[in-house]
């Protein structure tokens, strides 16, 4: 079979909703387990790539094909993509709600009230 521009786009949508940032700011070590969704990466993390590189190999080309997507306004293709997963992925850590300090017994107070 011949493989179409819309087959061609198709299997690259498909392999950029399975992938995950690997290794950075945005990798599992940042967002365990498995790094932040490539098509939710920030475009200045994606710019920062374009001008200092792209990372080798098929990550590389698929990081290339979501900058350039981003960089036309055509973010808009993967709502269905980030639907699926439940929504956008939050890039800020969750605040802190609780604080303890050497001798507070602030826990204490909470019980006795």
């Amino acid at each position: 079979m011949e493989d179409t521009p819309e087959r061609a786009l198709a299997r690259t949508l498909v392999e950029i909703a399975r992938m995950h940032m690997p290794f950075g700011k945005f990798g599992p070590r940042s967002f365990p387990p498995r790094g932040i969704p490539i098509y939710d990466l920030p475009y200045e993390y994606l710019a920062y790539f374009e001008r200092k590189g792209f990372p080798s190999g098929r990550l590389g080309e698929l990081l290339r094909f979501i900058y350039l997507a981003k960089r036309d306004g055509a973010d808009g293709m993967f709502d269905p993509l980030r639907a699926r997963a439940g929504g956008r992925t939050s890039l800020r850590q969750p605040k802190q709600r609780r604080w303890a300090f050497d001798g507070d017994d602030c826990e204490q107070k909470e019980k006795d009230s």
